[in-house]
């Protein structure tokens, strides 16, 4: 066996684990508006176990519907009348030869339902913009906060009630064991957090009144369910933030939480206030957490769980042969490939789709945007078509028009289904707008999914046309046609000559020429000291990333009022961090040599030799002296697109060709065509490929008229008949 101690068993309390891989809990928000166990639900779960994971956690459900949901449609477990359903649940994983526990979750003050009126340990006025309970801030609204009130002595002996009774109905339903959710600042996290909590009862202040209520929960799930059911907590090892939990404290709460009886410590970084080491975006390095694990093992006997970027099978097994901790949690892993555990089994390491921390399909995407979970780079995460493709018997030739995200997806999935592929590329190498990615300083997990979809297509033998720009005579030999060319910058109406503004993709191309990957053919201008970047969204942030880093004074000059509000969140948390010279939780970048100054609300008027005229929203001028202006406004590249419909060609349009956006909306729409395409080439009104019709409705839209049903039709056949 490749990774001998990541699939050895491990006692877990009364548990076997089969192998060392837990999936750590995870909200998908799939669930139906009541709270009962959806057919996504056991979809998802169902797919992680058949995947290999040897535990797996599902995650926040609350026990409380009333007073918090932790997303808009979480599971619920506060009824009798959720067990059928949560019972199907843990079927569907035992099945697969998973353990699998529920984590009980009262979001308290970080809740999405209801909005107001929000229950917390303390009295305060809350501004989350990155939790998925965050305050709703309208179009034209100001940002006022959030109200939280301080529950009452009442609620909270109310709620260590519903949280037992809640892991009762888990029991009962037939899970092997429950988790308490107590990290991240939700309501167990709250009470229990030096920081966080500032009440002056009995539940709040020393380190003994933080501890009382969740203790007093295990104490009840134990008279309820019996001392011998595994009861798990997962905790914020650490705040990460002056005046939160600190190491010792996070040792001591390992200690005191063995001695209640508690089976097995799931360790978790962080809170609201500290998102990156929470949330842990691309720029925090693989492992980072695994010191808590290490540390908190030297104080308890009962199995650690330790999380937080865990990609590498390699890694992972490295950190439990050393005894650094007992089991390897992956929560957004088993999103972009829960079928990590079955691929690193079979020595299939090069072929797992690792995760890449964006945060867009999980998080900006979906829980923050109140829908469904997803993955940026795994179109299959929660849609259980994919699991249903089977293989054409009736090959057509496609091509593919765009060597990006989306055309590379569209490529991938529809010659996995067995269609005759041709990818075309304008440029020397596929990638699409991630070919800027290695310029920007902590963006390189990226390249991990562009090099993984790049061996894909090389595996498939996708045929692969680089340095060709296809002619509209060219693709009519096609059956069917996607146009994935992107978009591109352009230079708005402004005073002055144009001519000098650069577009962010010289600013951002690749000088390495030694780069394995490099294929010739690019061009970067260089820029002055002093740079202004006018535009907005990703081109923007990684642009001035990219140039601060390299010693540029950088200023951004935007249009809207707020900058890169359609970027991920989180990312720009620790993005804003850098431009202001500083870091976020944990991380030690190399500060920036000049602060990164935005100017919202604004435009350039006029471009003079060393200066630029600016005009904000109310019309005023001011003039700002600069090297070099870089355009970073974007638009969709649609020329070939509309050839190709005014010659009456079959084509289709995804990605950024559609609208600029980001990577999640690239693989999913690149994908979809992919399992779109059909041997029968039928189109609708809408210009939507037709797929899976009901085979009369097929019938009639392929075969040839016959004749009209008429008397002398009738006549015919009677006398046929009669002869």
């Amino acid at each position: 066996m490749t990774f001998p101690t990541l699939f050895s068993p491990l006692q877990l309390g009364p548990l076997t684990l089969p192998n060392r891989i837990v999936h750590v809990p995870t909200d998908i928000s799939s669930s139906h508006a009541d709270g009962e166990v959806s057919e996504r639900d056991i979809h998802h779960h169902e797919a992680i176990a058949k995947g290999g994971t040897g535990f797996v956690i599902v995650g926040a459900t609350t026990p409380d519907m009333r007073t918090g949901r932790p997303t808009v449609t979480c599971l619920v477990a506060d009824g009798d009348n959720y067990v059928p359903g949560l019972a199907r649940l843990a079927e569907s994983m035992h099945r697969y030869g998973a353990r699998c526990a529920v984590q009980l979750q009262h979001p308290g003050r970080q809740c999405a339902i209801p909005r107001y009126n929000t229950l917390g340990a303390t009295d305060r006025v809350l501004k989350l913009p990155w939790s998925a309970g965050h305050e709703i801030v309208y179009e034209n609204a100001e940002e006022k906060g959030k109200e939280i009130r301080e529950a009452s002595i009442a609620e909270i002996l109310e709620l260590v009630d519903l949280f037992s009774e809640a892991a009762w109905r888990v029991k009962q339903a037939g899970f092997d064991a429950v988790e308490l959710h107590a990290a991240h600042g939700y309501l167990l996290s709250e009470f229990m957090s030096p920081y966080l909590n500032m009440r002056t009862d009995r539940f709040g202040g020393s380190f003994e009144n933080r501890m009382r209520f969740p203790l007093a929960v295990i104490d009840s799930i134990q008279k309820k369910c019996g001392k011998g059911y595994p009861i798990l907590v997962r905790y914020s090892f650490e705040e990460w933030c002056e005046g939160g939990r600190d190491m010792a404290e996070g040792l001591e709460t390992a200690r005191v939480l063995e001695r209640a009886g508690v089976a097995a410590l799931d360790l978790s970084q962080g809170m609201q206030e500290s998102p990156g080491a929470g949330f842990d975006p691309m720029q925090y390095p693989q492992g980072w957490a695994t010191y808590a694990a290490e540390a908190t093992k030297q104080v308890v006997k009962i199995p650690v769980i330790t999380s937080h970027s865990l990609r590498d099978p390699e890694y992972c097994e490295q950190i439990l042969a050393e005894g650094k901790t007992d089991l390897v949690g992956l929560a957004r892993q088993l999103l972009a490939d829960p079928y990590w555990p079955v691929k690193a089994q079979y020595g299939k390491v090069k072929s797992i789709r690792r995760c890449i921390s964006c945060l867009g399909g999980c998080w900006q995407e979906s829980l923050m945007a109140k829908h469904e979970i997803a993955c940026s780079i795994n179109a299959a995460c929660g849609n259980p078509a994919y699991d249903d493709m089977t293989r054409t018997e009736r090959p057509v030739q496609v091509a593919v028009v765009g060597g990006g995200p989306a055309g590379m997806e569209a490529a991938r999935i529809a010659t996995e289904r067995g269609h005759l592929v041709t990818l075309f590329e304008r440029s020397g190498e596929l990638g699409g707008a991630m070919k800027y990615v290695c310029m920007v300083p902590g963006k390189e997990k990226m390249r991990w999914y562009l090099d993984w979809i790049r061996d894909q297509l090389l595996d498939l033998h996708v045929e692969i046309r680089l340095n060709h720009a296809p002619t509209v005579e060219e693709l009519r030999g096609f059956d069917l046609v996607l146009n994935a060319t992107g978009a591109s910058s352009y230079v708005p109406p402004v005073v002055g000559d144009a001519s000098r503004v650069v577009p962010f993709e010289e600013a951002m191309a690749c000088p390495r020429v030694s780069c394995e990957c490099h294929p010739g053919g690019r061009k970067m201008r260089k820029l002055g000291a002093r740079v202004l970047l006018w535009g907005d969204g990703y081109a923007a942030a990684d642009t001035a990333a990219w140039l601060a880093d390299i010693g540029k004074q950088v200023t951004i000059v935007t249009e809207r009022r707020e900058f890169a509000a359609e970027c991920e969140v989180i990312h720009m948390y620790v993005a804003r961090k850098r431009f202001a010279q500083g870091d976020a939780e944990v991380l030690t970048s190399r500060p920036y040599r000049h602060p990164v100054t935005v100017i919202t609300s604004t435009t350039v008027a006029e471009l003079r030799d060393g200066s630029v005229v600016l005009q904000d929203a109310s019309f005023g001028r001011s003039e700002l002296e600069i090297d070099d202006v870089v355009t970073c406004h974007v638009r969709p590249e649609l020329g070939l697109f509309a050839e190709l419909r005014a010659a009456g060609v079959r084509v289709l349009n995804a990605g950024d060709s559609v609208a600029p956006r980001n990577l999640y909306h690239a693989v999913k729409e690149g994908s979809a065509f992919g399992l779109a395409v059909d041997e029968h080439l039928l189109f609708n009104p809408n210009g939507a490929i037709v797929d899976r019709l009901p085979i009369d409705v097929l019938a009639q839209l392929t075969r040839d008229d016959g004749p009209t049903y008429t008397a002398t039709r009738m006549r015919e056949l009677a006398e046929t008949a009669g002869r």
